[in-house]
């Protein structure tokens, strides 16, 4: 977990495999790390090979989560395979993905 406290940036990479025996996890560390000066949630997904539909549920809500506060989440450096889960579902209509 990484925060850029002058941007009032959360940057937090995902496990290997998102899903739903990992995500609890996730969840938790987001929750942990994420303070209320935090205006932007950068998921890092560069490791993550494996995303099902438990993982997208996380990103989701923190996506409403921030959203709600008025910050933003975006998600950075998908590989191939989880581009393809998101597209498929339509998740990147709603997350921006940034690769960087």
């Amino acid at each position: 977990m990484t925060t850029l406290a002058p941007d009032s940036v959360l940057c937090i990479a995902t496990p290997v495999d998102m899903n739903a025996s990992t995500v609890h996890t996730f969840r938790e560390k987001v929750r942990a790390g994420l303070l209320l000066d935090h205006d932007q949630l950068d998921v890092d997904m560069s490791n993550t090979t494996f995303l099902d539909s438990s993982g997208l549920g996380a990103l989701l809500s923190f996506h409403k989560l921030m959203t709600a506060r008025g910050g933003k989440m975006r998600i950075i450096n998908p590989r191939p395979a989880v581009v393809q889960i998101i597209e498929l579902t339509r998740v990147h209509r709603i997350i921006e993905i940034s690769h960087l």
